[in-house]
């Protein structure tokens, strides 16, 4: 079994937790039992309660799949308009491709932190501030690989001969230059949902991300830090699964055989 086996297996066993978690513990991760705060598993709440007697799966679930849904769309978003940009600057060079190139290079000076942050501030919803600054920072990345391997193959004599045939820049791009920079932009796809999801659990982590109640796997780990001494196992949960989810997208993007 190879690493991206492995990594796929245990992104499975992640989204399987992710969505079935609703229909196992179909109370909701917002419903409080104060008598059982920081409880251990039961019928009811397979993973325990939390501080304030949330059931632990129906958090994690839900925590899951936000951080999912936004990395994802965060990385789509950056991928779509990084791959498009970095092609046109390549097939069409000149002032164009050194605006873009201009671009890309001032945004990056920029700490990736404070662009999110800057996309909170002009937004008013917390998981569309994440979506528009991840995606802000991270189509930079993909521009500057498909540009990078672009410059060269536009340059091969297959290009020049499909030119000289009549055919357009997207039948180039579909059939001779995806085929070079596929691989390569899945691997840095893979990569960018990981940074994503560790992103927004580092702001969740200082409290400048998701507001509670919200569940959210940054937040969930501050929110149950001062009872670590009285339930342990209760904070090791959403650390295990920031752990587990991050490590199987770096598996996958890990091992390109």
């Amino acid at each position: 079994m190879t690493a991206r086996h492995l990594g796929f297996g245990l992104l499975a066993a992640i989204l399987a937790l992710a969505l079935l978690g609703p229909l196992v513990d179909p109370a909701g991760p917002f419903k409080q039992a104060l008598t059982k705060t920081l409880a251990g598993p039961d019928a009811g709440a397979w993973l325990g309660y939390d501080h304030l007697g949330r059931s632990m799966l129906a958090r994690l679930a839900h925590a899951l799949r936000l951080s999912l849904l936004i990395a994802l769309a965060a990385t789509a978003t950056a991928a779509a308009i990084g791959i498009g940009l970095g092609a046109l600057a390549s097939w069409r060079g000149g002032w164009l491709d050194r605006g873009l190139s201009l671009l890309a290079d001032s945004l990056l000076a920029l700490p990736a932190l404070l662009l999110v942050l800057m996309m909170g501030v002009i937004l008013p919803s917390t998981p569309l501030a994440f979506w528009a600054g991840l995606a802000a920072v991270q189509w930079i990345e993909f521009f500057r690989l498909t540009r990078s391997v672009a410059r060269s193959t536009l340059a091969s004599p297959a290009v020049e001969a499909a030119r000289l045939q009549g055919f357009g820049p997207v039948w180039v791009f579909r059939r001779i230059l995806w085929p070079e920079i596929g691989p390569m932009l899945r691997t840095a796809a893979a990569f960018g949902v990981a940074n994503a999801v560790a992103a927004i659990a580092a702001l969740g982590f200082v409290s400048v991300g998701m507001r509670a109640p919200t569940p959210e796997l940054g937040l969930m780990m501050v929110e149950l830090l001062p009872s670590w001494r009285e339930a342990p196992l209760a904070l090791l949960q959403p650390v295990a699964a920031c752990f587990a989810l991050l490590l199987s997208l770096n598996l996958i993007a890990g091992d390109r055989e």
